[in-house]
């Protein structure tokens, strides 16, 4: 099932919002021009990463300083799991997630 989170229109680079959808905590970035989704919730310790900042395709979490690659989703600079990505579907002139 298609659930919309934004219209494209709206997709600027530095686009950063976070959603609700179905009991979980979603983050929505645009970065380099490209829309990533993801769990809005470090695998570190489980903070938000909604104020995290960030640096090209760099993810650091504004709590513990963990750094992850947005294109993979792996931590950088601690041991500890990725980022859950999630792929994000279209429909007309809206960006969403299947579920």
């Amino acid at each position: 099932m298609f659930i919309a989170l934004e219209r494209l229109i709206n997709l600027d680079e530095g686009y950063r919002r976070s959603f609700q959808v179905a009991g979980r905590s979603l983050l929505l970035l645009v970065v380099e021009g490209q829309p990533v989704l993801l769990e809005n919730r470090c695998p570190h310790q489980g903070a938000p990463l909604h104020d995290a900042s960030l640096q090209g395709r760099v993810l650091r979490c504004a709590r513990h300083g963990v750094e992850f690659d947005l294109r993979s989703g792996q931590a950088l600079n601690a041991q500890c799991a990725g980022l859950s990505l999630l792929h994000t579907a279209y429909d007309g002139d809206r960006i969403g997630v299947d579920l």
